[in-house]
């Protein structure tokens, strides 16, 4: 794989998400909504984290909750854009955020979540 190609932001649907939460050790997914003016504003860092060597583990999802009926349902009365993150299949952390500091706190969040061995 290329460098440039390593890492990116992939645009999924419900089942996807379910496949990709399954399938990556960890997962970080961003729920977004047609005229969210905030979630136009973390596009630009999103795709950064998504690029960025320290983040590579991760794969980083991007899901429009008002196409997609399981994530409206996850996201019930909280306003896009919606972060979740996974490790191992579970759910880990699920919050509305709305400024790149709090992102990058998930992020780091999930990048240090050491996952149960068996």
């Amino acid at each position: 794989m290329k460098e440039a190609d390593r890492q990116r932001v992939y645009d999924t649907d419900d089942e996807g998400l379910r496949h990709y939460t399954h399938d990556h050790l960890k997962v970080f997914a961003k729920f977004t909504s047609q005229g969210c003016a905030t979630c136009e504003l973390l596009a630009p860092p999103f795709a950064k984290f998504a690029d960025d060597e320290q983040y590579q583990p991760i794969l980083f999802l991007r899901l429009d909750s008002d196409e997609n009926p399981v994530a409206k349902k996850l996201m019930q009365e909280r306003v896009a854009p919606f972060f979740v993150s996974y490790c191992q299949g579970q759910l880990l952390e699920c919050d509305s955020l709305t400024t790149e500091e709090a992102v990058r706190g998930m992020l780091d969040r999930l990048r240090a979540f050491v996952p149960h061995t068996r």
